[in-house]
Formats: structure tokens, C-alpha cells, sequence
């Protein structure tokens, strides 16, 4: 089985456990996260593997990581995740990546990712859940953060936070690649 007939097959696992433990029908789930009956559907029986926007309209409808909408299984007290299980989840041909290195439920989902942005490239979220928190230290080059239509300048070694409850996007402007650690933290669902 390829990686990506795992990871689809944890997703359509992990999207059914979860949906039925936060008792959504399938109606409930397509209104929260705004995507159709159909597409969760075909998630759920392994059919079709969704873009990143839709797995995490999904995990945030469902008030979890995307780390437990992926994995297949985590462990009690420490979970240790080789490179080899990081999941990549945005590329683009220049080389710039999104990579999740871990991710939590204690408290809320906690997520902590790796990013290489090329010269160019741009990466755009629409807004996350009320209360969500993003965190990010930027390590190489100088990240252009937009923040619901502002952008900021975060050069190496600098970091920044902001609430992730509006669209926002990480650019590189420069001529020089941009790497970066983030942290998102999401509340629990009420």
C-alpha cells in the first residue's frame, strides 16, 4: 500500500470516528465545514483523496487537528514522529512546502509545522475557527504575513502571532527562500 493509500484510508477512518464521536450526521458536518454530503462521503469510504482546504475545513468543523484527522495512531504519553511521517501537505513545482511535524488534542488541537516558502510563492488560508492562534518564527529570508488584508514583514530571526479567525497568507516577496516553524493552537468544539 502507498503513503498515500495510507493516508487516505486514515482520513476515511479517522473522519468517520471522529464525525460519530462529536455525534454530527453527515448534513451537521457538510453545514459546519461547508463542504458537500458528497465529497465527506466520498472521504469517508476512501474514494477520493481532498484537497488541504478541505481537510482542514474539516478538521476545524470538527474541532481537531489535522495531525488526527491523518494519523492512524497515536500514542499514550509520547509519540515520537520520524521524518518519514511528516506529513506534506502544500508543495508547489519551485519547491516551497508545508510540512505537519506533530500535532495534539490535549487542550484543544496544537499543531506544529515546517515551512519553505521559494522566492514567489504564496500560500492563502480562508479563516479558521473563533479563537484559533497561530505562532510562527521565522528562520531564514523574510516572510510577508498577511493578516486579513495587512500585510507584515517578519525577517529572520523574528516571530510573530495573531489570531487565525480571519483569511490570511504567508508570501515570499524576496529573492531568498523563507523557512519557518509554526504553531497553531485550535480551540476544543463547543
Amino acid at each position: 500500500m502507498s503513503d498515500l493509500d495510507q493516508l487516505t484510508q486514515s482520513l476515511a477512518r479517522n473522519l468517520k470516528r471522529w464525525r460519530g464521536e462529536r455525534g454530527f450526521t453527515l448534513d451537521a458536518l457538510a453545514a459546519r465545514a461547508g463542504v458537500s454530503r458528497g465529497m465527506i462521503i466520498q472521504i469517508e469510504q476512501a474514494r477520493t483523496n481532498p484537497s488541504v482546504g478541505t481537510t482542514v475545513k474539516l478538521a476545524d468543523a470538527l474541532g481537531v487537528s489535522i495531525t488526527t484527522l491523518l494519523d492512524y495512531e497515536q500514542g499514550k504519553q509520547v509519540r515520537l514522529v520520524p521524518p518519514e511521517q511528516a506529513v506534506r501537505m502544500w508543495s508547489t513545482e519551485a519547491g516551497s512546502y508545508t510540512t505537519l511535524l506533530v500535532g495534539t488534542e490535549t487542550r484543544g488541537p496544537l499543531e506544529l509545522w515546517a515551512w519553505r516558502l521559494m522566492p514567489g510563492d504564496v500560500s492563502s488560508s480562508d479563516a479558521h475557527p473563533d479563537g484559533t492562534t497561530e505562532l510562527l518564527h521565522v528562520t531564514a529570508g523574510e516572510l510577508t504575513l498577511v493578516v486579513d488584508g495587512a500585510s507584515h514583514s517578519v525577517p529572520a530571526g523574528s516571530s510573530a502571532t495573531f489570531e487565525a479567525n480571519v483569511p490570511h497568507a504567508y508570501r515570499n516577496d524576496g529573492s531568498e527562500t523563507v523557512e519557518m516553524t509554526m504553531a497553531v493552537s485550535i480551540p476544543p468544539v463547543r
